[in-house]
């Protein structure tokens, strides 16, 4: 009896990720406010729709898939969380310079995924890359409060995000067509 054959969950929790960074991101640049739509992507595609992707990455035996995809779901479910819980009188907002280590550690987070995604294809050590500087960025904007700085990080997290999404939609349509139809940049082995 042959192995059951699994969907790639990658490109769910790709989309998860690209599409909620985008649209925050569009926040970030001074495009419109955090609202009900970035808080409701936020929970459920980049929270949960990652949750789910990195536990079936798991059961793929993909350790770097199952890190990533679960890690960042729980963040965006954090990152709501740290936003409603003073909303809802649960906890007292934090300070933007505690906010800048929240964002530092996941910066370091994403700074190791990184290096580990340098054994796999050029878009992904860009998602990757492109993340850890969105991070660093963000955590000094609240660090020093310069709001050009975040502005910055606004236009670089739509491209992090951006290519989230290429790199997901590469896989769908690669698969389906049996070809390479949107290069990834593969490495030569």
């Amino acid at each position: 009896m042959s192995a059951p054959q699994y969907a790639n969950p990658a490109p769910l929790g790709l989309m998860g990720f690209g599409m909620t960074t985008v649209l925050l991101n569009i926040h970030n640049a001074g495009f419109f406010p955090v609202d009900s739509m970035i808080i409701a992507m936020g929970i459920f595609y980049g929270g949960l729709a990652q949750v789910i992707a990195g536990i079936m990455e798991y059961r793929k035996g993909n350790t770097f898939g199952t890190t990533a995809f679960t890690s960042y779901g729980f963040f965006w479910l954090s990152l709501v969380s740290v936003w409603m819980l003073p909303e809802m009188g649960l906890a007292k907002a934090s300070p933007h310079g505690f906010m800048g280590w929240y964002l530092t550690m996941w910066g370091i987070f994403t700074g190791f995924m990184f290096i580990g995604s340098l054994r796999y294809c050029r878009v992904k050590q860009f998602v990757f890359g492109s993340l850890t500087v969105l991070f660093a960025l963000l955590a000094i904007r609240d660090f020093t409060g310069n709001t050009l700085i975040g502005t910055i990080a606004g236009f670089e997290g739509i491209i992090c995000g951006a290519s989230a999404i290429y790199y997901a939609m590469a896989q769908v349509i690669n698969n389906e067509y049996g070809r390479v139809v949107l290069p990834v940049g593969e490495l030569k082995k």
